[in-house]
C-alpha cells in the first residue's frame, strides 16, 4: 500500500515516467501501471499447490465422510481412525497422520460437517444459582475396584465445587449431598438447576414444568431454593457442571484413587475440592477461593435443623428375627411377629422400636442378602446351642 502511494506521488508530483519509475523502485512496469490505475493493489493470486501425497485417497476419505451423515454422532471418525484405515486398506498410500488431519478439518468445512451450534455468554449474580449432576468413576477400596456415583454442585457465580461419593445415586443421597454442600460453600443459593433426574422429577411436563416428587418437594420447602430443570437431551442447559465433572475426574480421580472405604474417599474429595479453590478459572480476576467468601454473604442462611432424609417404613419382624428392606434382610433383636420401624439412609439401614434403635446395619446393595448380626441371636443360641455349629459352617 505504502508504495503503491509513492509510486502515485512520483508520478504526479515529480514528473516522472513509467519506466525511470519502475527503475528508481526497482519494480516492474506493470506494477506501476497498476498503481496508477488504482491506488488499492490487486489482490494476490494463491498458488494451488500439488498435494501428491493426499491427492490418491481424498476419494477415499470424501467417502468415509460422507458415510458418517448417516452414523450415529458418537460413531463418526475421527481423523486419527480414518488415517488407521488408510493404513491397513490403502498400504501403498504413504501418508502423513498430520496431512490425513489438516484435509479431513478442510473437507468437514467444505462438507458442512463441522456445525456448531451459538452459545450466548451468561453471567451470574453472587449467592443467586448453583447447578447439579451426577458422574461416574471409579476408586480401589480395600483392593477392590468400585464403581461409584459422585454428587456434584458448581456455583455458577465462583466457580467453586463440592464433590461427594456414593455407592448409589439413592434419593437419601441425593438430600444428605445437598446438606453437606450446602454446609461447605456457607449458605444455599436461591435457585439449583438439574436435568430429570428421578430423585427430583416425577413426571416432564410442558416445557420446562415438572412433576416433582412429593419428598423433593418438602426438600425444597425445608431448604427455601427454587428449582429449575433442563430440557431433555439438553445438557449444556447446566454446562457449567457438566465440565465440573470432566475437569475434576481428570484431575482427581486420575490415577485411580485409593482408600479403605467411602469415608476415606471422601476426605480425599472434600482435600481435593479446597485445593480448587486456588484455581483461578479463565479471564476472572479473582481465584475460586476468594469468589466463594465474597458469595458466603449473599447465600441465604442454612435451616436450623437438617432435613429428615432417611426414607421410613414399617417392617414385621420375621420369623429369623429379620426384617427386608427393599431385596435384602436385616438382623434385629425384636420378636417375630412385632411391628418395627424401618429408617433407610444412604449408608445404614436403622431398626426402630417404638422410640428406641435397637439395631443398626450398614447398607447393602446387593440383592436377596442377609445382613446379620451374631448378638441378636444369642438368647436363640442360649436355648438351642446346636444351631451355632450350622451357623458355624
Amino acid at each position: 500500500m505504502e508504495l503503491f502511494e509513492q509510486i502515485r506521488r512520483e508520478f504526479e508530483f515529480s514528473s516522472g515516467t513509467i519506466k525511470s519509475i519502475a527503475k528508481k523502485f526497482g519494480v516492474h512496469r506493470r506494477m506501476v501501471r497498476q498503481a496508477l490505475a488504482d491506488a488499492n493493489p490487486p489482490q494476490r493470486k494463491t498458488a494451488e499447490r500439488k498435494r501428491p501425497q493426499i491427492g490418491p485417497v481424498s476419494d477415499f476419505i470424501d467417502e468415509i465422510l460422507e458415510a458418517d451423515r448417516k452414523s450415529p454422532r458418537k460413531q463418526r471418525h475421527t481423523a486419527h481412525r480414518i488415517w488407521k484405515r488408510i493404513q491397513q486398506e490403502r498400504p501403498e498410500s504413504d501418508v502423513a497422520e498430520s496431512t490425513v488431519r489438516r484435509h479431513v478439518g478442510q473437507r468437514k468445512h467444505e462438507l458442512g460437517l463441522l456445525t456448531r451450534e451459538i452459545f450466548v455468554p451468561q453471567s451470574y449474580g453472587w449467592g443467586v444459582e448453583a447447578q447439579v449432576d451426577w458422574y461416574e468413576a471409579y476408586a480401589d477400596m480395600d483392593g477392590m475396584r468400585q464403581k461409584l456415583q459422585v454428587f456434584c454442585m458448581r456455583s455458577m457465580a465462583s466457580g467453586g465445587a463440592f464433590h461427594r461419593a456414593y455407592w448409589r445415586a439413592t434419593q437419601q443421597a441425593f438430600f444428605e449431598a445437598h446438606e453437606k454442600a450446602f454446609e461447605y460453600f456457607g449458605g444455599v443459593f436461591q435457585k439449583l438447576r438439574y436435568d430429570n433426574l428421578s430423585s427430583a422429577v416425577r413426571k416432564i411436563l410442558k416445557g420446562h414444568e415438572r412433576g416433582q416428587t412429593e419428598r423433593f418437594i418438602a426438600f425444597r420447602s425445608h431448604w427455601k431454593f427454587d428449582a429449575e430443570f433442563c430440557t431433555p437431551g439438553q445438557g449444556h442447559e447446566k454446562g457449567g457442571v457438566e465440565g465440573e465433572g470432566g475437569y475434576f475426574r481428570r484431575n482427581h480421580w486420575v490415577p485411580v484413587p485409593q482408600a479403605r472405604d467411602l469415608d476415606e474417599i471422601n476426605v480425599q474429595l472434600l482435600d481435593a475440592c479446597r485445593l480448587e479453590e486456588q484455581r483461578r478459572i479463565g479471564e476472572r480476576s479473582e481465584v475460586v477461593g476468594e469468589g466463594m467468601r465474597v458469595e458466603r454473604d449473599y447465600l441465604m442462611p442454612m435451616a436450623a435443623e437438617g432435613f429428615s432424609r432417611g426414607e421410613v417404613s414399617f417392617a414385621i419382624v420375621d420369623g429369623k428375627v429379620c426384617v427386608k428392606v427393599r431385596t435384602n434382610w436385616y438382623s434385629t433383636p425384636s420378636h417375630p411377629g412385632r411391628s418395627v420401624r424401618v429408617q433407610v439412609l444412604p449408608q445404614v439401614i436403622g431398626v426402630w422400636e417404638d422410640d428406641r434403635r435397637v439395631a443398626q446395619h450398614e447398607r447393602c446393595y446387593g440383592r436377596r442378602q442377609q445382613i446379620l448380626n451374631l448378638e441378636h441371636y444369642l438368647e436363640t443360641l442360649e436355648r438351642k446351642p446346636g444351631a451355632l455349629a450350622e451357623v458355624s459352617r
